[in-house]
């Protein structure tokens, strides 16, 4: 039911819109528990590659936090690993927009 809403919502706005809400919100949104209303956290199912020990298989690729402000919530939302992307010492212009779109099946 709170997914239903959580997704009603957002989809009335653009995408972009949608990711730049839910990155202003992100931490305190997980810190209180808030993103387990919506959604469960992944279970238990650890991978190891290359030596490395992963929790889960389900990552998430760079570009969805591009300053890595956000890392320790997205690693709250159940990630099992997280690509952060390149850090610079002088910001760079993103993409032409629209950069983010959505794939509704």
């Amino acid at each position: 039911m709170l997914y239903d809403i959580a997704r009603s919502v957002l989809f009335r706005m653009s995408p972009e819109t949608a990711h730049a809400v839910i990155m202003h919100n992100i931490d305190w949104a997980v810190a209180f528990g808030l993103t387990r209303l919506v959604a469960k956290l992944p279970n238990d199912s650890p991978v190891t590659v290359m030596g490395l020990r992963f929790p889960n298989s389900i990552g998430l690729a760079a570009g969805m936090d591009k300053t890595g402000s956000h890392v320790q919530a997205l690693g709250g939302l159940g990630f099992g690993h997280i690509e952060v992307g390149t850090i610079t010492p002088r910001a760079q212009p993103g993409n032409e927009k629209p950069r983010c779109w959505r794939v509704i099946p």
